[in-house]
């Protein structure tokens, strides 16, 4: 008897922790969710004024106060407003100069020669802030089209009920969280600081870069000139980005061996190469001097990047 009580109080014990677990997990995920739904409200409560919030949430997105694309190379300055990240130029730049500096050193230490130490301030001064603020733009991307037909829905529902468009969009800004909830809160606050509907879609439309929410751009524009029940378009318009989301997530996952071989085959050398020289500094310290070694290390990094291009073009696969 005293071994099934035991079991039994186990039993409990451990339905306690699982319970207790699920309820922090629950509300650790809810708060998380309430402080992403809350950041531009904070940006609300700091100034005065719409106008003051339409230019703030501009200047943290990399644009002017007009709305405008700053002073930067075209390519940066789309990479930067598409990744969604607060900008903050000298905050910028102090990260990307201390970066820069951790890559020198790091080359340094791994080739023990002055000649890498260019190569690696330039790989981790530019390729490095590059290759996170790509990263950060493409998950903003896959979150925005997750969301963006949940937010037609939402637009769909508030216009059946009667409400006016800008009513609408403002109630997905605030519903809804980050990514969509603050582009769409953004369009709100451009509406009621007195630009046109098409005028504030038009320039989510540029923000996000997403294929998906320039169809919807397109719609509200199509709408616009030629009338029409803007309510069915939404509807249509949201089942058709339901379904190019399907059709990307099954070009994912048949393409997801090749991609895996890229990372596989494009990570292989640079590891091995590494592991080389911190276990024996010497093996390519030693010839290193010599022009032949040098050449053919080049010849073979530029091998690899056409492996890359071509591997590539194999799975990328576009609606």
């Amino acid at each position: 008897m005293s071994g099934d009580y035991t079991t039994i109080l186990l039993i409990l014990i451990f339905a306690a922790v699982f319970t207790a677990a699920q309820a922090a997990i629950g509300l650790f995920t809810t708060a998380k969710e309430r402080r992403k739904l809350t950041q531009r409200l904070k940006v609300a409560d700091k100034v005065d004024g719409i106008s003051a919030l339409v230019i703030e949430l501009r200047k943290q997105r990399g644009l002017t106060a007009s709305g405008e694309r700053a002073g930067r190379l075209q390519w940066l300055s789309n990479l930067i407003v598409a990744s969604g990240l607060p900008y903050d130029q000298k905050k910028w730049l102090t990260y990307v100069g201390a970066v820069a500096v951790i890559g020198a050193i790091g080359a340094f230490a791994l080739t023990h020669s002055l000649i890498a130490v260019p190569v690696g301030l330039l790989l981790a001064g530019a390729g490095l802030p590059v290759f996170y603020l790509r990263f950060m733009a493409g998950r903003r991307a896959k979150a925005l089209g997750f969301q963006l037909p949940q937010a037609l829905e939402i637009i769909v529902r508030s216009l059946e009920a009667g409400h006016p468009v800008p009513t609408a969009i403002a109630l997905v800004g605030r519903e809804m969280s980050d990514p969509v909830g603050s582009e769409f809160g953004m369009s709100a606050d451009e509406i009621a600081y007195g630009a046109t509907l098409a005028q504030a879609v038009e320039r989510m439309a540029e923000r996000c870069q997403h294929p998906d929410v320039d169809l919807f751009a397109a719609t509200v524009r199509l709408q616009e000139r030629a009338g029409g029940n803007l309510t069915g378009l939404l509807k249509l318009n949201a089942a058709t980005v339901r379904e190019r989301h399907k059709m990307r997530l099954k070009i994912k996952a048949a393409s997801a061996e090749g991609r895996a071989s890229a990372m596989i085959l494009t990570s292989a050398p640079f590891v091995a190469f590494g592991l080389i020289n911190v276990t024996n500094p010497h093996f390519y310290g030693d010839v290193w001097h010599v022009g032949m070694v040098r050449y053919g290390l080049i010849g073979l990094l530029g091998w690899l990047g056409v492996g890359n291009l071509v591997m590539r073009k194999m799975i990328d696969m576009r609606l």
